[in-house]
């Protein structure tokens, strides 16, 4: 497969993913207010500050309520991590490489996109804001259905569920972070109602909440921690998508398991090993933050490497000289 076809493969399916996850995000935030006390102040600066942009937000938005942290993250098509700027990303990717995708991967892709882009989208986002978002989720399931029912299970669908596991392993480390170590105002809420609002609105934010209830029952930090980080049969937890996210990435190169051939393999193998070993009350006695800052940072080396090893472009280095 050429680098460059592999490339737009990778980045449309971690589009589409990130798109997703900016609706949980939202949503999220948008279900914890309802269930908050009357009165408690609604706290939307977070999903600003998570995203690392506010200088942006503030120079263009001013204040960060509702309206504008909505328009920010879903319709402005001058931010690159707005839901409205992933799918045109991916729909360019997907044009790029139309005729290695599906048509059914391709119908799909252009009608999450209209529908994020229409004229009524903007008021449903405001008006109707856990439906217009409960959409945009179930747009991304879909389009992830498809690929795995139409897609032959090859190189392609490999760069694929590579991109779309490292992009979830990201988003769900930073949608736990927010919880964590953001949106709690003060200390003193730890175990309170209001903290535990919270803990039900990050789980149900993952789609979690039902499973994490049939498994451990009552909202525990230690066990929320522990499922969302650490489970090995949740599909949106880290270290299931990092498990994932290896598995293709050694089937890209036959590579047999618990070897590497390129620096991407070595560095999520070593990912990969340490969650297998690690425990939840480790993590949070040494620092949740300082854990999911410091995977974070190595997601990223992992995605730095993949670029290297599949798709960067090199100069031939060593040429037989002609005569």
């Amino acid at each position: 497969m050429l680098s460059r076809v592999a490339n737009c493969i990778y980045w449309m399916s971690r589009y589409i993913e990130r798109a997703e996850n900016v609706a949980r995000f939202v949503d999220t935030n948008l279900q914890m207010i309802l269930d908050l006390p009357e009165g408690t102040l609604q706290q939307w600066q977070p999903l600003v500050n998570v995203t690392g942009d506010g200088k942006y937000f503030n120079e263009y938005y001013g204040p960060a309520d509702e309206r504008n942290v909505i328009r920010f993250l879903t319709f402005d098509k001058h931010y690159a991590n707005s839901i409205l700027s992933c799918l045109c990303y991916a729909r360019d990717n997907a044009r790029t490489v139309r005729e290695y995708i599906t048509l059914e991967m391709w119908e799909q892709i252009n009608k999450f996109y209209l529908m994020v882009n229409s004229d009524e989208a903007l008021a449903m986002a405001h008006d109707s804001s856990h439906e217009f978002f409960s959409k945009v989720m179930m747009a991304s399931h879909l389009f992830e259905g498809i690929t795995n029912a139409t897609m032959s299970h090859n190189e392609g669908w490999h760069f694929s569920q590579l991109g779309r596991m490292i992009e979830r392993a990201d988003k769900t480390s930073r949608i736990l972070d927010v919880k964590y170590f953001i949106l709690l105002p003060d200390v003193h809420y730890v175990g309170m109602t209001f903290d535990y609002i919270q803990w039900s609105a990050l789980l149900r934010s993952t789609s979690g909440f039902e499973m994490y209830r049939k498994r451990h029952g009552k909202l525990l930090r230690e066990k929320i921690v522990e499922f969302l980080l650490l489970d090995q049969e949740f599909p949106r937890s880290v270290h299931f998508c990092v498990r994932e996210a290896e598995r293709s990435l050694l089937s890209i190169t036959n590579t047999p398991p618990g070897t590497y051939t390129n620096d991407a393999e070595r560095r999520m193998g070593l990912l990969r090993s340490e969650f297998d070993y690690a425990n939840a009350g480790d993590i949070i006695g040494s620092g949740l933050h300082e854990f999911i800052d410091d995977f974070q940072v190595k997601l990223n080396g992992i995605d730095d490497a993949v670029f290297d090893t599949f798709f960067a472009l090199r100069p031939i280095s060593s040429l037989k000289p002609a005569f």
